[in-house]
């Protein structure tokens, strides 16, 4: 069944008030991008990995002085 109009409406309120999204680029013949962006695929879920991946990074961290590196 097709989404009414209202219901398009709706899910992108919701979207624009409670989703926050980050843009990632991988460079197509850059070698390591390549590399990891192949890695990601293989994975499957690609965002879910990545947050694992901030996940372990940040409580790898918590034990140390500061967690903001500069970037």
């Amino acid at each position: 069944m097709a989404a009414t109009d209202a219901q398009r409406r709706a899910k992108a309120k919701y979207q624009r008030n409670n989703v926050k999204s980050v843009r990632l680029s991988f460079y197509a013949g850059n070698p390591e991008d390549d590399a990891m962006r192949a890695w990601l695929k293989s994975r499957g879920n690609m965002a879910g990995n990545l947050k694992d991946l901030v996940r372990e990074d940040m409580e790898r961290r918590a034990g140390g002085a500061d967690m903001d590196d500069g970037a």
